[in-house]
């Protein structure tokens, strides 16, 4: 089939696009190939700049989720463009480690409260702004979460907990609209990713690389499969599936007591 996913000359707005690494470019990649119109949203001026260089004519509108007014400003944009979108892909996420690794229970409230509003709330608000320009028969919201929330990371520290706020803000907001539309509200949550916002978590690159050896396949989730299972939530093909999350880890989750990586450290072996 030359339109199997069926979004072919559907407009879909893609968030949070940082670079060519992120799972918003990729997403937005399998999307163009599958026919859909993307339209982007970044939140600055210099971010526009930079991803103008390799969108084409692609519209790039700017919208800080931290400031209702350029959500709504957003809205008005779109509106005044004349846009009903199929679906909105939500990959926005930020933490402030400025101030380095800290025990959890030392978590800086202004750094928490800051993160939940950009991760999780701005879903809240970009949805609520934007509900009647989504297709209200097939409309799809996709945003990007992690694996798991339950694995106490001491690295990743408190973003655990605002990505366990965006799980259950994705089932309230699936449930809230239902009662007025079949808009569906989704999250794809992947295992460790090598992007360049991973980068800047705090001793990432050792928990990726035994993150990699915990897999079934003994090698890491790529974003391409992320941004594949986030283009499938957003096609009509994914009907049947919403308030929910699904885990792209390779098998991670059901591999934590692999042989190799258990005896590892026991018989002096550092391959």
């Amino acid at each position: 089939m030359s339109d199997f996913l069926q979004l072919a000359g559907k407009s879909i707005l893609v968030m949070g696009v940082a670079n060519r690494k992120s799972v918003a470019w990729q997403t937005a990649q399998v999307l163009t190939e599958a026919g859909a119109e993307v339209v982007y949203a970044v939140r600055s001026e210099a971010r526009r700049d930079q991803l103008a260089r390799f969108t084409g004519d692609a519209p790039i509108y700017i919208c800080d989720v931290e400031k209702q007014a350029e959500i709504d400003a957003l809205r008005d944009s779109l509106s005044a463009d004349g846009r009903t979108l199929q679906g909105i892909v939500h990959s926005i996420a930020f933490a402030d480690y400025s101030a380095g690794w800290k025990p959890f229970h030392e978590t800086p409230r202004s750094a928490f409260l800051q993160a939940v509003d950009i991760s999780c709330f701005s879903l809240i608000a970009v949805s609520n702004a934007l509900r009647d320009l989504v297709d209200k028969e097939h409309g799809s919201v996709v945003t990007i979460s992690i694996s798991t929330t339950r694995m106490a990371a001491e690295n990743y520290g408190y973003m655990a907990p605002v990505k366990a706020a965006l799980d259950s803000t994705v089932c309230f907001l699936a449930k809230s609209f239902s009662g007025f539309s079949k808009i569906r509200f989704n999250a794809v949550c992947p295992g460790l990713l090598k992007t360049s916002a991973s980068a800047g978590i705090p001793g990432y690159v050792d928990s990726y690389l035994f993150a990699e050896q915990a897999t079934l396949r003994k090698e890491a989730v790529q974003t391409q499969e992320v941004a594949n299972t986030a283009a499938f939530l957003l096609s009509p093909r994914s009907s049947g599936i919403n308030a929910q999350g699904l885990v792209i880890d390779a098998g991670m989750s059901t591999n934590y007591f692999d042989k190799a990586i258990v005896t590892r450290p026991f018989d002096g072996s550092k391959n």
